[in-house]
């Protein structure tokens, strides 16, 4: 399977890397002259090494485009300390409006996952500059939200991950969704900590990627994208059927207005192949409904 990367950016080359170790073909594509084919060939010189199959190509040429079962859009400007998501949409809107008309000029038969920020916004406009079909746009956002979550919890409660089931709805920025009802080994999250380090414990899953991006200082997380987007890609390629959180069109479910935005979706060889409506609280559906209309009123505001 072919998967095209736009932006080789820190986000982006990660995802290759990642995507190269699976065994799949990638062609890493920037603007930046030499950038994308530098971190190829960084890429492919250490396949002896690790071993792996797959290959990358890193070019400027939009061309290479064509072909594509997948496109994985990661252009843009990376969010800096102090700066919200929405901080950057009038800068990345221009990118992923332009990004958009390539894929649907080169790739009309791709299936695109957005990681460009902020996130459910930046999905939307590729959406609707591409005129695709909602089951071949999606965004990047809660398979990696509740990834951080997992975590969160496995270093309070000592549970291995794959004993945590939790998920994360919702926007990827400030008014995500941390879902009430998460078990460990089958067992209520609250019946193992108490409400104050519950609470901590959303917290800090809400807050995860600015924690990494006041760390870092110059830039903002870049490993963790990258998994969950290879995560994203296997599902779909091996057409596995795996129900993940991601940024996807609401199709009427909550009541939601038609924007793009974090719920329980199936992902199969077609992209989206079902968007579930998963039982909520009352607060969590008034969360996702105000969510939902803060992101309609930036995309009127564009």
């Amino acid at each position: 399977m072919r998967i095209s990367v736009i932006g080789a950016g820190a986000v982006g080359g990660q995802v290759a890397f990642s995507l190269a170790v699976r065994g799949y073909e990638v062609r890493l594509l920037d603007i930046a002259e030499g950038l994308a084919e530098g971190k190829a060939l960084d890429i492919m010189e250490s396949a002896p090494l690790y071993g792996f199959t797959g290959s990358v190509r890193g070019s400027t040429d939009m061309g290479l485009l064509a072909g594509s079962d997948i496109t994985v859009v990661t252009a843009g400007k990376a969010r800096q300390p102090g700066m919200s998501r929405e901080d950057l949409l009038k800068i990345n809107a221009k990118i992923a409006r332009s990004v958009a008309g390539e894929i649907k000029k080169r790739a009309s038969g791709t299936i695109i996952i957005a990681v460009t920020n902020p996130l459910d916004i930046m999905t939307k406009l590729i959406f609707d500059e591409t005129g695709f079909d909602s089951e071949k746009v999606m965004g990047m956002a809660g398979v990696l939200d509740t990834s951080r979550y997992k975590y969160f919890i496995s270093q309070v409660t000592g549970s291995p991950y794959g004993k945590i089931d939790a998920m994360i709805l919702g926007p990827h920025g400030d008014r995500m969704i941390v879902c009430d009802d998460v078990r460990v080994s089958g067992r209520p999250l609250s019946e193992l900590v108490d409400p104050q380090a519950l609470g901590a414990l959303r917290e800090r899953a809400k807050n995860g990627g600015k924690e990494v991006v006041e760390l870092l200082k110059t830039s903002s997380a870049f490993i963790a994208p990258a998994a969950s987007v290879t995560r994203m890609v296997d599902a779909i390629s091996g057409d596995t059927g795996e129900v993940m959180p991601c940024s996807v069109r609401t199709l009427g479910k909550y009541g939601l207005p038609d924007v793009f935005i974090g719920l329980p979706a199936r992902l199969g060889r077609r992209g989206v192949e079902e968007v579930i409506e998963k039982e909520l609280t009352e607060d969590e559906i008034k969360g996702l409904a105000a969510a939902a209309e803060q992101i309609l009123s930036s995309l009127q505001g564009l």
